[in-house]
């Protein structure tokens, strides 16, 4: 399974794109594409944005399901779904808090 990931040009936060080929901030509401055809079409979609300059950097990541929550797989990708890792303060971790 897997998402697909860039940064937002405006602003550099990390994104992922979502249902009807929105980008949204949190991995948790990223759209799965399973097999490689889906993968494809899921960058295609990625590949326009970036030239419509909406985001940069668009690439896949492998994610599980983890009692119904998606979770990336790798530690740097947890790293960038997260949020900083010196300023906690900031960033996703501050945004789940205060939510």
């Amino acid at each position: 399974m897997k998402v697909i990931t860039a940064n937002r040009l405006l602003n550099g936060d990390v994104v992922w794109l979502g249902e009807n080929s929105n980008w949204v901030e949190r991995v948790t509401l990223a759209k799965t594409f399973d097999g490689k055809d889906a993968v494809a079409e899921g960058l295609e979609i990625g590949v326009t944005a970036e030239k419509n300059q909406e985001v940069v950097g668009v690439y896949e990541m492998d994610v599980t399901n983890e009692e119904g929550v998606i979770v990336p797989v790798r530690l740097r990708e947890r790293i960038r779904a997260a949020g900083p890792t010196t300023h906690p303060e900031f960033g996703k971790q501050a945004q789940a808090v205060s939510a």
